[in-house]
């Protein structure tokens, strides 16, 4: 029995209806198949007009350049930092003792220092500690194998200090912060910032004429005697190592 026009023109339609579902049903079943290979070379291809050219494979290589002379000057200051450490430790000599710093707090970073060496090492209380360049406080308590350490910076330290230029006297006070103030006992002090702040020669308790600080601002309206901002030479955020000074 022959098919008529009229069927096999219903029969046409219909296949190309479903023709298309179809190959969208293939092309699912080809990119799981391939997972997803085809689509990353179609945008490689595609995409090739827009990959870098000469300008940005220079810039690639100058950021390169830049991140490897930074990791450079990183291990040259490791290296000074280092050799300043072993320098330290050789300079213990007779009555200085070198501690590693073993803890801080952060909420007594401006505060105090833990010692890795105590009491047995020879380590007492009052003992100046000293960093690289001038003091940087005293020892507050001590255990039979740590220390620990007042800061300059802490509240309630006070050290007596003088400026040498002028051999004005005054008391360094902690106050909190990285910089302590320096309260002077004469009203006229004649102190300018950049002034070497430094123990008095004439003191017993801390070594005499020990480098502290620099002057970085002076309030010459603070009553009853002007005060300045002390900038430490020893600054307490970057010290991993110290020296006791065995009395």
């Amino acid at each position: 029995m022959g098919v008529s026009p009229w069927q096999a023109s219903f029969r046409w339609w219909r296949w190309r209806g479903v023709l298309p579902w179809l190959l969208l049903l293939a092309a699912l079943g080809l990119v799981r198949w391939s997972k997803g290979a085809g689509f990353a070379d179609a945008y490689a291809l595609l995409s090739r007009p827009f990959w870098p050219g000469s300008a940005q494979r220079e810039w690639i290589q100058s950021g390169i350049q830049l991140e490897q002379q930074s990791k450079l000057r990183l291990l040259e200051q490791d290296n000074q930092r280092l050799r300043g450490l072993l320098a330290l430790g050789q300079a213990s000599g007779s009555g200085r003792i070198s501690a590693a710093v073993i803890s801080r707090t952060p909420k007594g970073w401006w505060q105090q220092l833990e010692l890795g060496k105590g009491r047995l090492h020879g380590i007492a209380q009052g003992d100046a500690v000293m960093g690289p360049g001038g003091l940087l406080g005293r020892i507050q308590s001590v255990t039979p194998a740590t220390a620990r350490v007042q800061l300059l910076t802490a509240p309630g330290s006070r050290v007596g200090v003088w400026i040498p230029r002028t051999k004005r006297h005054g008391l360094l006070v902690g106050v909190g912060t990285s910089r302590p103030q320096l309260e002077f006992l004469d009203k006229n002090p004649y102190a300018v910032p950049g002034d070497l702040v430094s123990i008095s020669p004439a003191s017993t308790l801390l070594p005499a004429s020990l480098p502290v600080g620099v002057i970085q601002k002076v309030d010459d309206r603070a009553v009853p005697a002007p005060r300045a901002a002390v900038q430490l030479i020893a600054a307490p955020e970057a010290i991993d190592w110290v020296q006791v000074q065995i009395r």
